[in-house]
């Protein structure tokens, strides 16, 4: 009876401690929960997105707008017939109209906060949906950023173009007889008259409707789409590659948000050289609103050559590319990690 007793428990002690060893082994090869690199859609509270988001977007366009404004002009102008780069044109402008001419149709130009919700809400909402199948990350960003482009400039291409005619006036008023130049100022305003912002808005866009109907604020519409759509898609897809491949080369102890925001400059830093020769014709379109795509790359290509014809405005345009991307990316990721849902807040790396 006890040498039973004590092999019942010999026994018991031994499954105790097999037990104890299984768990132990359990604890120790249970990996730790997966870091989130990419905040996704249904992770975050909207409640607390949409506005911050607003209010970042309006903040980056405040800031880079002036940068926005010496593109527009340099790629319109001919040859090099009013500045010589983005210095040149920023003392110019500056010297001429001081710091408001740096800002001349910026409240028309605002408006893109409202086409930015449509974009950015359009472009998660297709990676969400694109997420349900087998789709590669870099794919579902092209394709969103695709998709969101055509929603954005859908809504914004009315404003964009009155806001590029008031870029123009600029410089226009900065030039003898720029006034009377057709190609500077196509809608045959008199710029000696002094009117207030809104009133020159106001009269820029009675002057469109009068000469080129309600079609008049789209003009540019399928530039603008040539132009924006394969930028957007590609920026976004760039994106996701190369912070898949900093990632990969970075040390643990470098920040997350700070390789993304890398990522998102070489993003666009390539999309600009890719697609700044459809940016042009888009504005000239835009501007003068006369002629086809093709006609528009025709003259730019015997006014230009083919280097003119990509390195037109290319300068400011990609400082403006690499501050906007910059700034749009630090905005855009820390907003989702601010609004990401409390039961994966400690899995996202800041």
């Amino acid at each position: 009876m006890l040498v039973s007793i004590q092999n019942t428990s010999s026994t018991d002690l031994e499954l105790v401690r097999g037990t104890q060893k299984s768990m132990a082994a359990t604890m120790v090869e249970s990996p730790p929960p997966q870091l989130i690199t990419t905040i996704e859609w249904s992770m975050m509270d909207k409640s607390k997105f949409f506005p911050l988001y607003t209010l970042s977007s309006f903040t980056v366009r405040c800031a880079l707008y002036p940068l926005t404004l010496i593109k527009t002009q340099i790629q319109v102008q001919r040859k090099k017939e009013a500045y010589k780069g983005v210095t040149d044109a920023i003392t110019k402008i500056y010297h001429n109209e001081g710091i408001s001419g740096l800002y001349r149709g910026f409240w028309l130009s605002s408006f893109q906060i409202i086409s930015g919700v449509f974009y950015i809400s359009t472009y998660e909402g297709v990676r969400h949906e694109l997420g349900k199948y087998d789709v590669s990350p870099k794919m579902k960003s092209f394709i969103g950023g695709g998709c969101a482009s055509l929603v954005g400039q859908t809504v914004i291409v009315p404003f964009d173009v009155l806001s590029q005619h008031l870029m123009v006036l600029g410089l226009a008023k900065g030039r003898p007889g720029g006034g009377r130049n057709p190609k500077l100022n196509p809608l045959g305003l008199d710029l000696d008259r002094r009117l207030s912002k809104a009133a020159l808005a106001r009269e820029v866009a009675l002057r469109v409707y009068r000469l080129h109907g309600p079609l008049g604020y789209y003009r540019g519409y399928a530039a603008s789409l040539a132009a924006y759509v394969p930028n957007s898609a590609l920026w976004w897809a760039l994106y996701t590659a190369y912070q898949d491949e900093l990632l990969k080369i970075s040390p643990s102890w470098i920040s997350h948000l700070f390789v993304q925001c890398v990522a998102g400059t070489l993003g666009g830093f390539t999309t600009t050289i890719l697609t700044n020769p459809l940016d042009i014709v888009r504005a000239r379109l835009q501007v003068e609103g006369v002629g086809s795509m093709r006609q528009v790359f025709r003259e730019l290509w015997r006014e230009e050559g083919l280097v003119g014809l990509y390195a037109k405005g290319l300068s400011a345009r990609l400082a403006q590319s690499a501050c906007f991307s910059f700034s749009i990316i630090l905005g855009y990721e820390t907003i989702k990690r601010f609004s990401v849902s409390d039961e994966f807040r400690t899995r996202v790396r800041w």
